[in-house]
């Protein structure tokens, strides 16, 4: 046991002489839960703590006010799930706190009410024609969330009602009814791994209903206004990542087939070294004196 422990405090002091780990070295990073967020969120911390050398990389799920108002304090370094212009009166709120990087998502985003393909229906107002009682819905704090139930239903006259839940529970019911061959629908967007499992089609939206939720979005990422002054590594690695829709669905489904969203993470950066090292050049530059 004292041999044990000896060589253990020989080992880190080899690592930190190496440029290894140091606790000094921290970030808290949000998380609002959404895979892409789960994702790229612990692809960070891995990378990070694996490459940079950093002791403790602080994961927080928290609901979307939660985020920005902690990222604008300094409780939170960095949120990396920001959907612009959905999260834009977010944005607004907190501006002169906070800093908003380049989009690192480089793929096209959609965001709406799908529906399975085998329920036949192309277009919102046709709900109504099917069976499908429920309109499957993600958190309370989802500009989406909002959207359907104030916009959405009384434009079209809906007689389903919009339930709200986690993503996670959202997708597990979707899984479940769409392998009974059931009538529903159900928020649906990219990037994600639900294109590549389910085929489902997203519904035209005739009336405009989701108003700038029927656009494109970007994908960015904000951090705190004093992160570029106080951890120039970690601002240097997040201003550089960047991420296709091809990748993204790649690194979720890894992270689905390992079970641990750490450990997925950590297993595709090994995978995908020529996608991560430009980042992680990037914060070593950073680091030089």
């Amino acid at each position: 046991m004292v041999l044990s422990g000896l060589l253990l405090i020989m080992a880190l002091a080899f690592a930190a002489s190496c440029g290894g780990f140091s606790e000094d070295k921290r970030l808290a990073v949000g998380d609002i839960g959404w895979d892409e967020n789960v994702a790229v969120s612990n692809l960070t911390k891995a990378l990070l703590e694996e490459e940079l050398g950093y002791g403790n990389v602080q994961l927080r799920t928290l609901d979307v006010d939660s985020l920005f108002e902690q990222v604008a304090s300094g409780d939170l370094d960095a949120f990396q799930d920001v959907w612009l212009p959905n999260l834009q009166q977010h944005v607004n709120e907190v501006e002169d706190d906070v800093e908003l990087l380049d989009p690192w998502f480089q793929g096209q985003t959609s965001f709406g009410i799908a529906v399975p393909s085998y329920v036949g229906i192309t277009s919102i107002p046709q709900l109504n024609q099917t069976d499908a009682r429920e309109i499957l819905g993600i958190e309370p704090g989802a500009v989406i969330s909002e959207r359907i139930p104030d916009s959405v239903i009384p434009t079209y006259g809906l007689e389903q009602e919009y339930v709200e839940s986690s993503t996670a529970g959202m997708l597990a019911e979707v899984e479940a009814r769409y392998n009974n061959g059931e009538d529903f629908a159900f928020v649906a967007w990219s990037p994600h791994w639900m294109n590549q499992r389910y085929d489902y089609r997203l519904l035209e939206d005739p009336e405009d209903a989701l108003g700038n939720l029927n656009d494109p979005a970007q994908i960015t990422m904000m951090v705190n206004e004093d992160l570029p002054d106080d951890d120039p590594v970690a601002y240097a690695f997040l201003e550089a990542l960047t991420l296709t829709e091809e990748q993204v669905n790649d690194l979720e489904d890894t992270i689905n087939e390992v079970g641990d969203p750490l450990e997925g993470a950590r297993r595709w950066a090994n995978a995908n070294r020529e996608v991560v090292e430009p980042w992680l050049e990037a914060a070593r530059y950073a680091e030089e004196p």
